[in-house]
């Protein structure tokens, strides 16, 4: 990405040098990194997602966490992290830009920036405990996305999802849940999944994520035509990102085959459609996810 002069955003908080607690919702990350860890160490990979996203109530925007793990590290950034605490900052200022410009165009009101806290192991969330094992998070108790940068080391050691548009495209999906947040969505889906069985609740939690795939996709299309920031192979690594989280690609990779009905963030094809989608029309109205029949997502 060409991002030479560009602003970093000032709603950062960086908490990298304070304890925190325990894990919160199961972001974006948080399934990829439940099933690395167990593949690493020699452990059964589907077994350790489902579990994750049991304890974690299965949503990729929410909340949760019981047990507390504290600590406090002080130490010094190597300059790898602090390249990549100024490109996430930059990246949010990117996604403030736009979809201010979007609300205002769409007469949705004025968009209300989401804070971005960086954090290592572990924090304190209005949503309850957050870990750097669940992955980039967005709670909505506070409005806010958090990001232990490791998590981008991890995708590009174990996923071979590499790129700054692909870690972009990771931010711009958490912010992706705030624009769900604002507009109604993710509220109104939240209400929906409590009146329901998990495996309904997990066709929800999929039109959930497949929409922030899209917003993210919409960010980007902007976000390039306001300030020219893609280059060459940046899409297809966005691309490449959203195809190794997909939830049958985990499944497959951990056991061979897959179990539609414990989906919770949706396949590599429906990811990447969604994502395309947002990319190439920057068109909101077409973030349908809640109007399609199964079989058309």
């Amino acid at each position: 990405m060409k991002l030479n002069g560009r602003r970093e955003s000032t709603n950062v908080d960086d908490r990298r040098r304070m304890s925190g607690g325990t894990k919160a919702g199961l972001g974006i990350g948080g399934i990829i990194l439940a099933a690395l860890i167990a593949w690493i160490s020699g452990g059964d990979p589907f077994s350790a997602v489902m579990q994750t996203v049991q304890e974690n109530g299965g949503l990729g925007s929410v909340i949760g966490g019981q047990t507390e793990v504290a600590q406090d590290q002080q130490r010094e950034f190597t300059e790898e992290e602090q390249q990549l605490a100024h490109f996430s900052k930059q990246i949010l200022a990117g996604t403030e830009d736009v979809w201010t410009k979007i609300f205002r165009e769409q007469g949705l009101g004025e968009y209300e920036y989401p804070r971005m806290v960086l954090y290592t192991d572990a924090v304190q969330t209005a949503c309850g405990n957050g870990s750097a094992q669940m992955g980039p998070f967005y709670c909505s108790g506070d409005q806010a996305l958090y990001i232990d940068l490791s998590f981008f080391s991890t995708m590009k050691q174990s996923l071979g999802a590499d790129g700054d548009f692909a870690y972009a495209y990771v931010i711009a999906h958490e912010v992706g849940h705030h624009v769900e947040y604002l507009t109604g969505q993710l509220g109104r889906a939240h209400q929906q999944m409590a009146r329901m069985n998990e495996a309904d609740a997990n066709k929800v939690s999929v039109r959930l994520e497949l929409l922030a795939d899209f917003y993210a996709g919409v960010w980007a299309h902007y976000d390039n035509k306001m300030f020219g920031s893609l280059e060459d192979g940046d899409i297809e690594k966005a691309i490449k990102c959203a195809e190794v989280i997909g939830d049958d690609y985990l499944q497959k990779k951990a056991r061979g085959y897959v179990v539609t009905e414990s989906f919770t963030h949706g396949t590599s094809a429906q990811r990447m459609k969604w994502f395309k989608l947002g990319l190439q029309t920057g068109d909101m109205s077409r973030g349908d996810t809640f109007d399609r029949s199964d079989s058309e997502l």
